[in-house]
């Protein structure tokens, strides 16, 4: 499969090394420029693009960028990305943190998903926003394994949502099926399931558990 991933941090750069030892062709971008994912192209075999090129012919695009930069992403950002392509939303909403306020979630309501979908101009998929970087080169296990961990994932596109829990699950996780993207405030920083590491009961559980109400130390 052709993958693209916007951003080479802890996530995207985790997402690169599994996903090119899979046998999937990845290109990943950052803000800085290819001349900077040198060594990480060595490492891994990917191809270093500038972010604009980074959803060429691809059939799923990663956005692993922080929250706030979503909106200064390129316009035609997925020209030319492979017919019926999904989009992975990893990000998460840290308004003290790093992102300062942002209205569309303060003052609109919206969850930080459905928001990153609005700047993008493309429906998202809610995936490894509360997933530990580091998991995802030790904690993958084959299918059936008893230490096999679950990851909620939250989207409206059926089409789009399956492709990516079947890549999830080739990497060496369960899924949970948290809902729609109006939903997805159950795996936003915080909630019960965010940073969890259990199986898929441990997980549907937490989701069950969470609150709408977003808490006062992620609030703008």
């Amino acid at each position: 499969m052709k993958i693209g991933i916007i951003g080479a941090g802890h996530i995207g750069g985790n997402l690169t090394r599994r996903l090119t030892a899979l046998g999937h062709e990845v290109a990943v971008a950052n803000s800085r420029g290819p001349e900077t994912l040198t060594a990480l192209a060595q490492e891994t075999g990917a191809t270093p693009v500038t972010v604009a090129r980074a959803a060429q012919g691809a059939e799923i695009v990663v956005v692993t960028i922080p929250f706030k930069n979503v909106p200064d992403l390129p316009e035609g950002l997925f020209d030319g990305a492979a017919p019926g392509f999904a989009v992975i939303d990893t990000g998460n909403y840290y308004p003290r943190e790093r992102d300062g306020r942002i209205a569309g979630v303060e003052d609109e309501g919206l969850t930080e998903s459905r928001w990153t979908e609005r700047q993008l101009g493309h429906p998202v998929v809610k995936a490894f926003n509360g997933t530990y970087a580091q998991d995802i080169l030790d904690r993958h296990r084959p299918a059936g394994a008893a230490d096999r961990i679950a990851l909620p994932v939250a989207g409206d596109d059926e089409a789009a949502k399956k492709a990516v829990r079947d890549l999830i699950e080739e990497l060496g996780f369960d899924t949970v099926d948290s809902g729609g993207l109006d939903d997805s405030w159950r795996q936003q920083p915080d909630t019960p399931v965010y940073g969890l590491r259990e199986g898929v009961e441990g997980v549907t559980r937490a989701l069950a558990e969470a609150s709408p109400v977003r808490p006062e130390a992620f609030r703008g």
